[in-house]
């Protein structure tokens, strides 16, 4: 269901939700919005959470009237130095580009959290603010996967360390799961994180000596890259989106 269809509803739409919708922030973000005053519905400055926002009527955002967009959700298989941001001040390539992004993004498509420039593997790409604050939001502990390729071999009693946790500047950091992906050669590893500080799977091998010749995001929460090659992309299927939604609580 896409938002312009919700808001056509005779009950209107929540004033949160029509901001979210909007691509301006989460719903969260936008109560404070109102709370603020800044938020206007046809002139008139809105103060109350429940207010309801119906067909015809034009909604502003400091001013600036904002409309619910059409959501998108796009699975990037994201190349190497492709940069995590909507745009680069250093001309260097982001991944909005990577799937073809006109410059001026009509849909206000992001990145849903980053991932540093030699990092390859899953990206999702969407204008859903609500699903992409709760991804993020370290209370929903949403999983991710990492393959990791190190240049030396990585000994079983630092498997376990990862496990128990290693101390970084800011803070201690432990992996849920690590296992070796080739025990033969033991320089590549899976390991498994809910957290997502930056650089943090960089950190914790250089904590314990090791430096990362390749790093993978092989899966975030549901989402894998199955036949999806380096540097393609793919839009989510309905049953995927849903499965996004559950894994955060949040209804469509």
């Amino acid at each position: 269901m896409s938002a312009s269809s919700s808001s056509s509803s005779s009950d209107g739409m929540r004033i949160n939700k029509y901001i979210a919708h909007a691509g301006v922030c989460s719903r969260r973000d936008a109560d404070t919005l109102v709370e603020q005053g800044r938020v206007q519905v046809d002139g008139h400055t809105v103060t109350q959470h429940g207010t309801r926002v119906h067909e015809g009527q034009r909604v502003t955002v400091d001013g600036e009237e904002v409309y619910p967009l059409e959501f998108e959700y796009i699975l990037l298989n994201k190349p190497k130095d492709t940069i995590s941001t909507t745009e680069d001040p250093k001309g260097r390539q982001t991944v909005l580009e990577a799937i073809g992004v006109p410059a001026d993004n009509p849909s206000g498509l992001f990145p849903v959290g980053r991932l540093d420039r030699n990092t390859t593997g899953v990206l999702l790409v969407t204008n859903d603010g609500d699903l992409a604050h709760r991804l993020m939001h370290p209370r929903f502990e949403i999983p991710k996967i990492y393959y990791v390729r190190a240049q030396a071999r990585v000994k079983p009693h630092q498997l376990d360390h990862l496990e128990r946790g290693v101390e970084l500047e800011d803070g201690p950091a432990a992996a849920d799961r690590v296992a070796y992906l080739d025990p033969t050669t033991k320089t590549d590893i899976a390991l498994e994180l809910h957290e997502g500080r930056n650089r943090q799977i960089r950190r914790m091998m250089e904590a314990l000596g090791h430096d990362i010749v390749q790093l993978e995001r092989a899966k975030y929460a549901d989402l894998s890259l199955g036949h999806l090659q380096r540097g393609d992309w793919r839009r989510l299927q309905p049953q995927e989106v849903r499965e996004l939604y559950t894994s955060v609580d949040l209804t469509p």
